[in-house]
């Protein structure tokens, strides 16, 4: 039997931050990977010789401004950037016109929107700049936020704050609505909301929206050079450097608890790892609850609360090895990284009411990446690599339903790229199954680790309690994307757990623990509503 000081069950990238974390701290840290290799939903493979392919996640904003990631210095573990002439563009209609176009200069994407809204596109980059930093500390840090919003008090001031918190509620579709005249400054707020799976007439899709926006515009849309795999190989270099052991094919089973402490785990080869201070789960966390732990050690009003747990909408992917670029008839679009294509922002919302009710939609909205204009590597010069995703309704888990929409995600791209299906070299459709066998938290489809939507946010994510990465469980930290800040590749989930874990070893460690078993006993404290 093998002791560890901690065991990590997972080998996404929250994992591997967390093994990094806790071994620089000193620890014999031991991650355990269920699959044969490392990533999760950051991997890449080669699907046509000479072509590189994302096989989940591939733009990653959230990752260049996370001190998280910054801190682990993957620059020097071999990670390097790479990013296309423009961010993204999102061409309205296949006539012709002109596309919205988001680049880097902030300048030149005023420009290229209407006349009516340069100006406001200016001030509303400006409007970032005074507050981004103390929004993504707020973002960012462990639930309840303190020095994000002290900091955001003291350079704007209350009116201003509760102007600011007004601004972040709005739909997005309003948000569009009060700052601009014109579409296409509207398109660039509405297609980055669509990046959640919050309905853009919703509460809260203004704030994703915008901050996409506003991380497009002032950092652009980095991928890893060579693939996103190549951010996991720098993250595991990072970690085994530190002294982690890492370790593929071993699928943990169960997780021992005595004594409300989480004391060992055990996986399906037979092998099992005594834990001596943490357990973190980078797992989902319906996963955690009801597959990993003993019922016995689950109140039952959390197991309650978690029958209300609702997953982000089914990804359907399309990937594509081309002989030539994608042929746009939008002017702009060639040189985007990113593209939002198949509606304007009417249809948008349309798209999203139709998920909302349960029905396939028939002209799907898609978010398009075309690789190789981002990074020369992903494929053979004068090619591309490309790739695109829609959703369907949750809980639809129909392989022809799937199967239909990947299909008219192709007739969507040669209705605004006349000759696209000529190109095609080779085409590999991931349906919501594929995506769930290939990273279990990938369940359903659902690639966030839960919804985005308000309800399943900051206090209540995974379910109403702390927001935080400490379980009812002694000694278990919650560390996936099911935890807040929730989905996205930033490795804040797995850092927090990391760091509640060694605050829980620190000089104060037994008061803190007492303070949250006191504050999760009142959360889950089983009453007769419960039973």
């Amino acid at each position: 039997m093998e002791i560890a000081d901690a065991v990590v069950i997972g080998g996404g990238h929250h994992g591997l931050v967390a093994a990094a974390v806790l071994a620089d701290a000193g620890w014999d840290v031991c991650l355990l990977e269920a699959t044969d290799v490392l990533g999760g939903a950051v991997r890449s493979a080669e699907l046509h010789p000479g072509f590189t392919a994302d096989l989940f996640s591939a733009f990653y904003p959230l990752a260049a401004v996370s001190p998280v990631l910054r801190a682990l210095d993957l620059g020097s573990c071999g990670l390097r950037w790479a990013h296309a002439p423009s961010v993204l563009a999102h061409p309205a209609r296949s006539d012709g016109a002109p596309a919205a176009v988001l680049h880097r200069d902030r300048e030149r994407t005023a420009a290229a929107l209407e006349p009516c809204d340069g100006e406001a596109w200016l001030r509303l980059c400006e409007q970032w700049d005074a507050v981004g930093e103390a929004v993504l500390r707020s973002l960012f840090t462990a639930f309840p936020p303190v020095r994000g919003p002290l900091q955001l008090l003291r350079r704007i001031g209350t009116a201003d704050a509760l102007r600011l918190a007004r601004f972040l509620a709005l739909p997005v579709r309003r948000m569009g609505e009060e700052l601009f005249a014109g579409e296409r400054a509207r398109l660039l707020l509405a297609g980055n909301a669509a990046h959640a799976d919050i309905p853009p007439d919703a509460a809260g899709s203004g704030m994703f929206g915008w901050l996409l926006a506003m991380l497009g515009q002032h950092g652009g849309f980095p991928v890893p050079v060579g693939g996103a795999g190549e951010l996991v190989t720098a993250l595991a270099r990072r970690a085994r450097a530190a002294g982690a052991a890492l370790r593929t094919g071993e699928r943990v089973e169960r997780i021992d608890v005595r004594g409300g402490r989480a004391v060992a785990v055990h996986c399906a080869t037979g092998r099992t790892v005594r834990v001596r201070r943490a357990v973190i789960a980078d797992v989902a966390a319906p996963t955690l609850y009801r597959d990993l732990l003993p019922a016995a050690a689950v109140p039952s009003r959390l197991r309650a609360d978690l029958d209300h747990f609702a997953w982000d909408t089914p990804v359907v992917k399309v990937n594509w090895a081309l002989d030539g670029p994608i042929p746009w008839v939008n002017p702009g679009v060639g040189e985007a990284g990113t593209v939002h294509v198949g509606a304007d922002g009417p249809g948008i919302t349309r798209w999203a009411a139709d998920i909302e009710s349960g029905t396939v939609p028939a002209t799907p909205f898609l978010l398009l990446g075309q690789m190789t204009t981002t990074d020369a590597t992903r494929s053979p010069a004068g090619t591309e690599s490309a790739w695109a995703y829609t959703h369907l309704p949750r809980d639809l888990a129909d392989d022809a339903a799937a199967g239909g929409l990947a299909d008219r995600v192709d007739e969507v791209v040669e209705a605004f790229a006349p000759g696209f299906r000529e190109r095609v070299l080779h085409r590999m459709v991931q349906l919501p199954r594929d995506l769930q066998a290939a990273d279990a938290n990938l369940v359903h489809g659902a690639v966030g680790g839960g919804t985005m939507q308000l309800h399943q946010q900051l206090v209540f994510r995974p379910v109403p309690g702390l927001g935080r990465a400490e379980t009812v469980v002694d000694g278990l930290y919650l560390g996936s994307a099911s935890a807040h800040p929730g989905g996205g590749v930033h490795g804040v989930c797995g850092w927090l757990a990391a760091r509640a874990a060694l605050a829980d070893q620190g000089l104060l460690g037994g008061l803190r623990r007492r303070v949250v078993s006191a504050a999760l006993e009142l959360v889950y404290r089983d009453s007769p509503s419960a039973r």
